[in-house]
């Protein structure tokens, strides 16, 4: 019998209403926002209120295909450090998204120190948060969940050279967006996070994986999802990546004023 993975985070980091969803998502995809394909992205993972607006900017300027491959880091220490879920779908109050059993059996079988693991799953808000986004944007979406619960370079290098190879084995099927969720650095002032931030983005419109993970190491910079977002630059220089651009960048205290405590998010799209 399919899993079926229920919301964690409804009603907490965006809303449970169905109709009140749709319309916040709709709210934060500009309409003048001209959609172009792309190999990858980062966007944000925080509640709606904080980060929808970085979010819904990226999500406006792709082009979402009908497969996804979605990398968030492990928040809650559950489950293994390289968590899939190759099989059933994940639902949200806007309906269910079946996993690519395909695609997630292929990347397991380039990959194979992934884990086939529902509990790093079960409670992370970070993959859940971006579906409504990606479903509005194309309903026929599918996708594959990968949670990250190590900080190891070889490792994300590893399994970006991967996901690389799986996509391109795959490509007689459709294109692959891979979405690495990720917030930036955490609870400094505005001013320190904004420097910090800027810091490592300017490792990621580099497209340079390494960079950004010693940049991230060596500024104490805690961006929950550099590992993420390493997979993701890895993949897509692999895939023939040739530029980066940083759509939107805002901190949490651009929403509630408070600029002595905040936590930033950038939205980028890879071409």
């Amino acid at each position: 019998m399919s899993m079926i993975r229920h919301p964690a985070v409804a009603g907490r980091f965006y809303p449970l209403a169905a109709d009140t969803l749709a319309s916040d998502v709709q709210s934060y995809l500009s309409p003048s926002t001209k959609a172009r394909p792309a190999i990858g992205c980062i966007a944000p993972h925080a509640g709606y209120m904080y980060s929808g607006a970085v979010a819904g900017a990226v999500f406006a300027a792709i082009e979402v295909p009908d497969r996804c491959l979605v990398l968030c880091p492990n928040h809650t220490g559950m489950g293994a450090p390289l968590s899939i879920m190759s099989d059933g779908a994940w639902e949200t109050p806007l309906g269910a998204i079946s996993i690519d059993t395909h695609f997630a059996c292929a990347l397991k079988k380039q990959f194979p120190r992934l884990s086939e693991d529902t509990a790093a799953h079960h409670s992370e808000h970070a993959i859940e948060v971006e579906l409504p986004f990606l479903q509005t944007r194309n309903p026929h979406l599918t996708f594959v969940p990968i949670a990250l619960g190590t900080g190891q370079f070889e490792v994300l290098h590893g399994l970006g050279e991967a996901v690389a190879v799986a996509a391109a084995v795959q490509a007689q099927r459709g294109p692959v967006l891979i979405v690495a969720s990720s917030d930036m650095n955490h609870y400094e002032s505005d001013r320190i996070t904004r420097v910090k931030d800027h810091m490592a983005i300017e490792r990621i419109l580099a497209l340079d994986p390494a960079g950004l993970f010693d940049i991230v190491m060596k500024e104490d910079i805690s961006m929950c999802g550099f590992g993420p977002a390493v997979v993701m630059l890895t993949a897509a220089k692999k895939l023939g990546a040739k530029s980066a651009e940083l759509i939107k960048y805002a901190t949490s205290g651009d929403v509630s004023g408070d600029r002595d405590q905040v936590v930033g998010y950038a939205g980028v799209v890879v071409r």
